[in-house]
Parts: structure tokens; C-alpha cells; sequence
């Protein structure tokens, strides 16, 4: 049974993973915050837990090579686009800083595989947090060799994780206030946990078999977040306005990046190293995405934690 280090195994991704597959590896989870620990020990007894920050990468380094793991999938950031604007050398120290040190972990401890998460916030930057992103995508696509691979998985907005807003909504929408939106046209590219897992499978089953480092993600449909809030509430939506680097429309796969697509079994592969002319002919944002259906907005509120 393979060994699978999460780095904030504790937050949405991980603990998704964990239980979509969690008779298939045997894992371990590094995160800073004593209480989600103990919650994620609870749900899954046999999971290895251990306390440590990505920024200390003598502590990295030391966990990786008692651990030997197989696969990494580095999942811990900081995620929350105004918080990143706000804290800039924080977002940096985390999302840069401690991305460095999981690849220098991993190569240290010769990790046959490093799963970075990364955001269509990193596609065509225009947040701290997107650069933050890009720049991760960018180190790991450099530290990619033969003994320890890196790719990364790029996600959109992934329904009903920790702090985003289906559950913020929802808790606002039982106290029975308006919901706030900073935007009516505020559109985004959503797919559910589930969905989230079986990318981060796949990119682990394509990065056995690619010797050429890559960045994977899929097509997902697009949701209009004020309709998103019509379903969850009865009253009328407060418009307040965009946050700094918050943009309408967010982009999973650039113009410039078509060159390098590759598609199979409905995953995108972008792979810097390889201008074949690209499978894609028209970049993939919440611009041009198919619309998702009210029934589908429907299913991605109902789902379970």
C-alpha cells in the first residue's frame, strides 16, 4: 500500500481525498492547527497525523525523510483571496516560501511523486493569491526530474469547502439575512469534492506514466453566483461591491497556454515542455463555459460534508 503525505490534510481537499480513498494508501497528514487534527483523527482513526508548519523546512525535511512517503499532495496555502491582498508577505511566506520547501523535502527525501494543488486564480494573475499560485506552478514545473516528479492539479472553485461561499450563505440564509454579493456578474467555474478527489487520482495515475512535468485540471461548467444566491435565499441579495483582486470571470486555461493542451478521458494536461499545436482551440474560462442548470446548483448545495 503506497504512502500518501498530505500537507494540510485537515483542510477540504485532503479530508476529501482521505475518504474517497482511504482503504487505498495508507496516509499522513501534516497540518498546524491542533483542533482540525483532532477532528480528522476522529473521522479517520488510521490516518498519521503530525503538527508542523511549511514555512520550517528543516521540520519538512525531517518529516519526509522519517516518513519516506510515496506520494505528496501539497494542499497546504492560504487560500482567501482578501486576506492574501491584505497580508501579502504572509501569502508569500506560505504559498511561495513554503511550496520551495515541500520541493526541497521532497527531493531531499527522493519523493517519486509531488502533487501540488494550485487555482485558476494562478491563470492569468491578477490577485496576490494568484501570483502566489502561479509562482508554485512555476517552481514545481522547474523542480520536476526523473527521481522525484512534480505536476500540479489546478482547480476552480470547489463547492462547499471551508470558507467559501455555499456555506457561508447558508449559515447567513438560517439567521435569515440578506446575502451579500459583491457582484451580479460575478460568474464562477465550481465542481464538487468528489470531483476534486478523482482530478487529484488521475494526476496521480498520469504522473507514473509522463516523464515531462505538466499541469492538469478539466472543463467545468460555470455558475452565476447571483443565481447561486436566488436558491439559497427568499430575500434580496445586497450588492457591496468587488474586493481588491477579485474579478469577474477567472480562467482555468489562458490563450497562451493553448499551444501545450493535451486532453484525455476529459482532463486538460497542460505541459509547458511540449508545443504540439494544443487540443484546445479557445482558452476555457467563466466566460465562455457551458452554464450549469438550476438542478445541478441544486445538487452541489445538497452536498454532504
Amino acid at each position: 500500500m503506497k504512502k500518501i503525505l498530505i500537507t494540510g490534510g485537515t483542510g477540504t481537499v485532503g479530508t476529501s481525498f482521505i475518504k474517497q480513498y482511504y482503504n487505498e494508501f495508507e496516509f499522513y497528514s501534516i497540518n498546524r492547527n491542533e483542533a482540525n487534527i483532532s477532528e480528522l483523527k476522529r473521522s479517520f482513526p488510521k490516518v498519521n497525523c503530525y503538527i508542523g508548519n511549511i514555512c520550517d523546512l528543516d521540520h519538512m525535511i525531517n518529516l519526509f525523510c522519517t516518513i519516506k512517503p510515496d506520494i505528496v499532495i501539497h494542499s497546504a496555502a492560504l487560500k482567501h483571496i482578501n486576506l492574501a491582498e491584505e497580508n501579502p508577505s504572509s501569502a508569500i511566506e506560505i504559498n511561495v516560501i513554503g511550496s520551495l520547501n515541500i520541493a526541497k523535502a521532497s527531493i531531499r527525501a527522493a519523493v517519486p511523486l509531488t502533487i501540488g494543488i494550485s487555482t485558476d486564480k494562478a491563470c492569468n494573475p491578477d490577485s496576490v493569491y494568484g501570483y502566489t499560485k502561479n509562482l508554485m506552478e512555476k517552481l514545481f514545473m522547474q523542480y520536476n526530474n526523473k527521481t522525484t516528479r512534480f505536476i500540479c492539479t489546478r482547480f476552480a472553485n470547489v463547492a462547499n469547502s471551508s470558507g467559501s461561499v455555499i456555506p457561508f450563505w447558508k449559515k447567513e440564509a438560517a439567521k435569515g439575512n440578506a446575502l451579500k454579493l459583491t457582484d451580479p456578474g460575478m460568474n464562477r467555474l465550481m465542481f464538487s469534492k468528489e470531483d476534486a478527489s478523482k482530478l487529484i487520482k488521475y494526476a496521480i495515475d498520469a504522473g507514473y506514466f509522463y516523464d515531462l512535468p505538466f499541469v492538469i485540471c478539466q472543463k467545468m461548467k460555470n455558475v452565476n453566483l447571483l443565481e447561486l444566491a436566488k436558491l439559497l435565499s427568499d430575500k434580496d441579495v445586497e450588492i457591496i461591491g468587488k474586493r481588491p483582486g477579485e474579478k469577474l470571470n477567472e480562467t482555468l486555461v489562458s490563450k497562451k497556454e493553448l499551444p501545450y493542451t493535451m486532453q484525455e478521458n476529459g482532463y486538460i494536461l497542460i505541459v509547458p515542455d511540449k508545443d504540439d499545436g494544443g487540443i484546445l482551440t479557445e482558452e476555457h474560462s467563466s466566460s465562455n463555459a457551458e452554464w450549469m442548470t438550476q438542478s445541478e446548483m441544486l445538487t452541489l448545495i445538497q452536498e454532504n460534508k
